[in-house]
């Protein structure tokens, strides 16, 4: 009977590339860090369950809360049912791909964090805007 390899999802994120074609840093970690990414791995990892592709590692700033609260995606309230810790200005966190785009289209878009934006967003945002607004 052949050897099954475990699916080692922590592993398998490693691996994961960033738009700069490098390894994918976490987009938050440490002490007091809220635990981001679609799979809530710290990495801003997608796959098929993920319908918002989150992707973009961003420091969010009070300008986009306020923008995609008013879209109806409020991420400042906390939601303890789903494990989400609300946020609030300078937190890091793994933004839908589509939002963040949305928001550059109406000058809401919060800087992004390069090493921690997993490569799949090239399908839909241009590596060249994402410099644009690079921290």
């Amino acid at each position: 009977m052949p050897k099954t390899r475990k699916n080692n999802f922590k592993n398998n994120t490693r691996k994961k590339l960033n738009v700069l074609g490098k390894s994918l840093s976490p987009c938050s970690s440490g002490p007091g860090a809220k635990t981001t990414g679609f799979f809530r791995t710290g990495f801003c990892t997608t796959g098929p369950t993920d319908t918002g592709t989150h992707v973009v590692c961003a420091r969010v700033t009070d300008e986009f809360l306020q923008y995609s609260k008013s879209q109806g995606n409020d991420l400042i309230s906390p939601s303890p049912e789903s494990g989400f810790p609300g946020l609030k200005q300078g937190d890091k966190w793994c933004l839908c791909a589509y939002r963040w785009l949305e928001a550059y289209k109406k000058g809401k878009a919060p800087p992004v964090i390069l090493k921690s934006t997993n490569k799949a967003v090239l399908k839909i945002i241009p590596l060249g805007l994402l410099k644009q607004y690079a921290v």
